[in-house]
């Protein structure tokens, strides 16, 4: 069933310095979902994070009924305590807890891309925990010989590529133990389930449009393509999008995102999948574009492509 609303509800992050304004990274687009009749209300992430979810929904008012988040990603089982502490005050999540798990961390979508993302393998893992060479050589096995990268459910660091992302190698045992110490290292208490190994594959960069584009879908369909946050340009190219479409219908979540690059053969691929409400936007993203898709969620709106045309 779609999950449009006339004049919709979203929850932001607050400014940890100020109870009643948005956090500056979202203030521009409350604002943008003010001026089109939508409102916009404040929780406290770090509240959510340290586990107080009564204190974060405050602000919320009694009886406010269906809600999006948008804000800074939140652990799976901190979504479900907002969950919950927003029906006790009669609200609820459009995205519920279950969809927000299979769409956030990897081991709920990867099932569903087969064939379309990277081959990979995965240990559920918990912060500071580092698997022993022999569970490491066992995952390893799994993925096609040569080079990966690692992460966890959610997020790599790929901006520390060389000493906690990339393996150049998987029969190295002893390189792989040493890229996924120092991985699990860095990202300490912020480990999401577990070790992730994906087969490196090598992709390509459009010509004067971003190498990594990001694709918004509302109830099964694309609404908007952006190029990457991470992107150092806004055009983007036109990505094959009719096998990404059936895995996101069958994926069965209101509001997700898909990352795909162009692979050297000329594959496009999933890079990632992510639920819509903790996915940022470019910083030269259609703003007003993004909160049509998010108050309406019906018109396909593009943002112009590497030529500069928009697309029908």
């Amino acid at each position: 069933m779609p999950t449009t609303t006339a004049t919709p509800t979203v929850l932001y992050c607050r400014d940890p310095l100020n109870e009643r304004r948005a956090d500056a990274h979202f203030a521009a687009e409350a604002r943008q979902l003010r001026a089109v009749g939508g409102t916009a209300l404040l929780v406290d992430h770090d509240a959510l994070l340290a586990g107080d979810p009564e204190r974060a929904v405050a602000r919320v008012p009694e009886g406010t009924g269906a809600v999006w988040y948008r804000g800074w990603m939140l652990p799976a089982r901190r979504y479900a305590e907002l969950d919950a502490a927003l029906r006790v005050r009669g609200a609820e999540l459009v995205v519920t807890p279950e969809a927000y798990r299979r769409a956030h961390e990897l081991p709920g979508w990867y099932g569903t891309f087969a064939g379309l993302t990277p081959v990979s393998g995965w240990l559920p893992t918990a912060p500071g925990e580092v698997p022993d060479p022999r569970r490491l050589a066992a995952l390893a096995a799994g993925l096609p010989p040569g080079a990966a990268v690692v992460k966890d459910y959610v997020k790599s660091r790929k901006h520390e590529w060389a000493e906690a992302c990339y393996v150049p190698d998987l029969a190295d045992p002893a390189a792989l133990h040493r890229v996924v110490a120092r991985f699990v290292e860095l990202q300490d208490e912020f480990l999401a389930g577990g070790v992730v190994l994906r087969a490196f594959e090598t992709f390509v960069a459009p010509q004067a449009a971003a190498a990594e584009v990001r694709v918004w879908w509302r109830d099964g369909a694309a609404r908007l393509v952006t190029a990457h946050p991470d992107s150092a340009v806004a055009e983007v190219p036109e990505p094959d999008l009719e096998p990404v479409r059936a895995a996101v219908e069958a994926l069965g979540c209101p509001f997700v995102t898909t990352d795909l690059a162009l692979r050297a053969d000329g594959a496009w691929r999933v890079v990632e999948v992510g639920d819509g409400q903790v996915s940022d936007l470019h910083r030269e993203a259609d703003l007003t574009a993004f909160v049509q898709l998010l108050t309406t969620g019906q018109a396909l709106l593009r943002t112009p492509s590497a030529s500069g045309t928009t697309p029908a």
